[in-house]
């Protein structure tokens, strides 16, 4: 009875032996399958999938298509990358955006200006021998062509007083030749004169601004035209106006007296700017140039050659100062938009 016992032991422990050879062979010959079936990586296993192609399948079964299909699948192409390299590919670089259209230059400033302002003239120079200060107007438009560089096209306006020695001089010239006392009677020459001058012009003026970041800017401008110049003289009350040849009757403020000079000149000036907010286009200024004229001297009557001009000169011209080259400081304030 104890041999058939011991020879069930035996063969139970046989049997455990067996399956546990047979589970551990199974379990071997079940992973050497699944390697030799799996492809061999040559790159980590977690790749961002920000980098994995999504049509590597797809070129992978055209690409012996024809040769344009090899090259889509060039890891240059956009969206495509080479799934065996190690590191991701360059991020793409960007240049400045381009905001260039019709009104628009390429960065982001306007291609038109405009400006209207106004302020006061001082004659400097000899000008300011004949002339004082008064006020002024200016308005113009043209071309941006960057946020640093624009073009316009301006018309300025500015009047002037006349000195009491330039009307004291004048009056001396009309009146000379009249009879001692008549003057003051009103039967010769001209009792309280008075008179004005102002010069208007056309000019082209190219702008130069400086770079800034904040809403406080400045500008350097130069220019060069057309400029016209007038003086007037007038009386203020009614009356009878006689010069050497005749008497005339005139009206209050009537001019009794008229000249002009047309002349080429220039101008150059600074400026400064004030911008509503950082992205807004308009913008407060204030400015100040130096105006030159180059008017040409005209021979006539004045108060030092009056008892000569008879015998020295036969014309007409009474105030040929009019004629004389032009210098004055224009200071002006306004919106540029």
């Amino acid at each position: 009875m104890s041999s058939h016992r011991t020879y069930f032991r035996l063969a139970c422990r046989a049997a455990v032996f067996s399956f546990a050879f047979a589970g551990t062979a199974s379990l071997m010959q079940a992973q050497s399958a699944a390697a030799a079936a799996s492809p061999s990586l040559e790159r980590p296993l977690f790749v961002s999938s920000a980098y994995a192609n999504p049509f590597a399948a797809d070129l992978a079964a055209s690409s012996s298509s024809s040769a344009s299909a090899d090259a889509a699948t060039l890891p240059d192409s956009p969206g495509h990358f080479d799934l065996s390299a190690t590191q991701p590919p360059p991020r793409r670089r960007y240049g400045r955006p381009n905001y260039s259209d019709r009104n628009t230059n390429a960065d982001g400033s306007s291609k038109w200006a405009f400006l209207i302002g106004g302020g006061f003239g001082l004659p400097v120079g000899n000008t300011h021998k004949y002339e004082t200060d008064s006020w002024g107007l200016q308005a113009g438009g043209g071309r941006n062509f960057s946020k640093t560089l624009g073009v316009l096209l301006q018309f300025d306006y500015d009047n002037f007083g006349l000195q009491g020695a330039t009307l004291a001089n004048q009056s001396y010239v009309y009146d000379y030749g009249c009879p001692s006392g008549t003057v003051a009677a009103g039967d010769c020459g001209v009792s309280g004169l008075d008179g004005n001058n102002h010069v208007w012009s056309f000019t082209l003026d190219p702008t130069f601004t400086l770079p800034t970041s904040g809403s406080l800017g400045a500008y350097a401008v130069v220019g060069a035209g057309y400029y016209h110049k007038v003086t007037n003289f007038t009386v203020p009350a009614e009356g009878e106006y006689c010069d050497y040849f005749a008497c005339y009757t005139y009206t209050a403020n009537e001019i009794i007296d008229h000249y002009t000079s047309n002349a080429f000149g220039g101008n150059g000036g600074v400026g400064l700017t004030w911008k509503f907010s950082k992205f807004s286009s308009e913008m407060l200024y204030a400015e100040a140039r130096y105006v030159i004229i180059d008017n040409q001297h005209r021979i006539g009557v004045t108060a030092q050659n009056v008892g000569t001009f008879g015998q020295t000169y036969n014309g007409y011209d009474y105030y040929p100062a009019n004629s004389n080259r032009t210098t004055y400081i224009p200071v002006k304030f306004g919106i540029r938009f």
